[in-house]
């Protein structure tokens, strides 16, 4: 199902009257077209709802989707620590929009581990909109330091990996407007903001959304915006498509600028998306897996990631698979190695897709070119390349430190948040204390903390 609609909001700790203890009066119009805001959101009752956050953790050379199943945060940076929010998240939607943008060649991390949180910049909205409703799932999208068109190209991929979803989706684009308005504001005055405010509210009001990106960069960095990369991802996924846009507000007594405005998708033009991809990526043959003298879970992981560093494109589902590639469902590890040494893992501890043959194709793809260690797989690499594919099975609470052997079985050991995942059967790591060892480090656990351990086995293949 399409895109429903699409709002920019600011979003100052503040107007949480926790926060603001009587501040959040004096920016009234804002407070009340952030009500308005939750109370539309609430008719549409979407089945998601995309947040894009200025302040969620983020990587310079690429953007950060959350893949963990629920997200967390709360407003104790601002001495309103039960001010706070839980959502599951939506890894259906997350996972499409990963895909869509690898497709447009959009550096993304589909981050799977259970840091991520809940930052201001999402909660702040997210507060205004659980007013009126609760029953949604969320996504979280941080920004990157990437250029605009990448910014662009990453709001087309939303909208495309929307239209795929089966339930209403909208997205909330977080931001500040120029933070230099007035002398007394926190960088102070200077000339560049008003203008730069004015140049954005003009922009909104007209809904002239794909001219967000050509603004002049110098004026931007002069005004010290924080939203403009989520109002030109906005820009992405609304361009092209049939919108009616309602400017809500706009204020800045503070120094900085909060504007508010809404974009409803027409009935006839909602969902139309096929104007953001070319007919060679969408109506591309599907490859056909033949005569394969190796295991095809190598196969599947080497074509995947071979593909997708030539040409760019990730792979469809081939046909020709075993049975359990297309009907099974599990977390799965690629592992690339050049003469015995590692050149990048990437996994998932549970499934996050449709199928095993999806989870091993993005994540192969992923170990080549998205594992932090290690810079991106080169096309002069790929022939040296040695594949590993590891298919987890369930995993289960170790009640004693004798139940493990390193051999059989990984570890999975948690601790107050943070996560820390080791393979069986690994090289060097031949006991329980190493293989706990090595996990506990991995996660930043210290030896001493009250750790719970969760077992499982793997189907190794290579």
């Amino acid at each position: 199902m399409p895109l429903s609609a699409v709002y920019t909001v600011p979003h100052p700790p503040l107007l949480i009257p926790e926060v603001g203890h009587g501040d959040e009066l004096v920016i009234r119009d804002t407070l009340m077209s952030m009500d308005r805001v939750g109370q539309e959101i609430a008719e549409i009752a979407p089945d998601t709802i995309v947040v894009i956050s200025p302040h969620a953790p983020h990587f310079n050379d690429r953007f950060v989707l959350s893949a963990d199943k629920s997200l967390y945060g709360d407003m104790r940076r601002f001495r309103a620590p039960a001010v706070s929010v839980r959502k599951d998240v939506d890894i259906f939607l997350a996972t499409k929009i990963y895909t869509e943008s690898l497709c447009k060649s959009v550096p993304v991390l589909l981050y799977e581990e259970n840091d991520l949180f809940v930052d201001h910049g999402a909660l702040v909205p997210l507060y205004f909109i659980d007013k009126f409703y609760r029953d949604y799932k969320l996504v979280l999208i941080s920004l990157s330091g990437l250029s605009n068109e990448a910014h662009f190209l990453f709001g087309q991929s939303i909208a495309k990996a929307a239209s795929a979803s089966e339930g209403k989706v909208v997205i909330v684009a977080s931001g500040d407007l120029s933070h230099r308005l007035t002398q007394d504001g926190p960088y102070g005055f200077a000339p560049e903001g008003p203008v730069f405010d004015q140049i954005i509210t003009d922009f909104l009001r007209e809904g002239r959304v794909d001219e967000i990106q050509k603004i002049d960069p110098i004026l931007a960095e002069n005004a010290a915006e924080c939203g403009l990369r989520s109002l030109i991802i906005m820009s992405g996924a609304l361009s092209g498509q049939d919108f009616t846009s309602e400017f809500m507000s706009y204020e800045g007594p503070f120094g900085v600028g909060y504007a508010i405005c809404s974009f409803h998708l027409s009935e006839d033009g909602q969902g139309d998306v096929s104007h953001l991809f070319s007919s060679d990526e969408t109506n591309h043959n599907m490859p056909v897996v033949e005569d394969i003298i190796e295991d095809p879970y190598v196969a599947l992981a080497q074509n995947a990631l071979e593909e997708y560093v030539r040409n760019g494109r990730i792979i469809e589902v081939p046909t020709g698979l075993p049975y359990d590639l297309y009907k099974s469902r599990a977390g799965a590890f690629v592992s690339l190695k050049i003469n015995g040494q590692l050149r990048g893992c990437i996994g998932t501890i549970s499934a996050t897709t449709e199928s095993i043959a999806e989870e091993i194709i993005r994540n192969a793809i992923e170990a080549g070119t998205a594992d932090p260690r290690f810079v991106a797989v080169t096309t002069d690499e790929l022939a040296s390349l040695h594949y590993s594919v590891d298919v987890l099975g369930p995993s289960e609470p170790v009640r004693n430190i004798s139940d493990l052997d390193p051999i059989r079985y990984g570890v999975i050991v948690s601790y107050k948040g943070r996560r820390g995942l080791l393979l069986p059967n690994l090289e060097g790591v031949d006991t329980v204390d190493s293989q706990l060892s090595i996990a506990l480090s991995k996660a930043g656990i210290s030896p001493d903390a009250d750790y719970s351990i969760l077992r499982f086995e793997v189907i190794r293949h290579i």
